[in-house]
């Protein structure tokens, strides 16, 4: 079956949306320009984000973790009108590459860049979000979702990336990043105000919906 996963993946992306023309264009810039070019969501995984906000219509986005701006374009895809979305990266050179994306995009007038460190820009932040997407530093997963948990209406989903940890999670002996991963999806399953679903597409996602 492993033998055949790649094919698969390849089989998905060949037959899911691409949902903005501009997102070929930041994948290739990402893998000259950056060091870590796999962090990007690329296709598939973009695609199920663009789906997601469509399906539910956001009006305030919020995003941990922009990278080069992929991700970003693609959670916008489903803003209604009037909408903005709200995207925070601590690396100053990817925030540029971002940046310079998002003002050639349909989206320059929808995407609010912050730069810094998110844990100290969100409490400032006084927006209600509709959807959010964590995708940034793995030891501090647990401290931004109880930053934004009380920022989110009833309702609103809480998308948060690498859930699987190249499947490390599932190994009796952890090491520690995978332990930081693990400990957030257990606090997740056990949190009564949400209700969680772990996706493995890609390094999975764990999607959380507010009561």
């Amino acid at each position: 079956m492993q033998d055949i996963l790649p094919k698969l993946y390849e089989y998905c992306d060949q037959h899911s949306t691409l949902f903005d023309p501009i997102l070929p264009e930041i994948e290739r810039a990402t893998h000259l320009l950056t060091l870590s070019p796999r962090m990007i969501s690329g296709h598939l995984q973009g695609s199920l984000l663009a789906m997601i906000s469509k399906i539910i219509s956001p009006e305030c986005i919020l995003e941990i973790g922009t990278f080069t701006g992929y991700s970003a374009i693609c959670l916008a895809q489903g803003l209604r009108t009037g909408g903005h979305l709200i995207t925070i990266e601590y690396d100053k050179e990817n925030a540029a590459i971002a940046s310079d994306f998002f003002e050639k995009s349909s989206f320059c007038e929808s995407i609010r860049l912050y730069t810094g460190d998110a844990k100290n820009i969100i409490p400032d932040l006084n927006e209600t979000f509709d959807l959010i997407f964590i995708d940034a530093d793995k030891e501090a997963y647990a401290t931004y979702y109880d930053m934004v948990i009380d920022k989110c209406r009833s309702g609103a989903l809480i998308l948060v990336d690498n859930v699987l940890w190249s499947g490390k999670v599932i190994l009796e002996k952890k090491d520690k990043k995978t332990r930081w991963i693990d400990d957030f999806n257990q606090k997740i399953s056990s949190d009564s105000r949400v209700e969680s679903l772990i996706l493995p597409i890609r390094d999975g996602i764990n999607v959380i919906r507010k009561k």
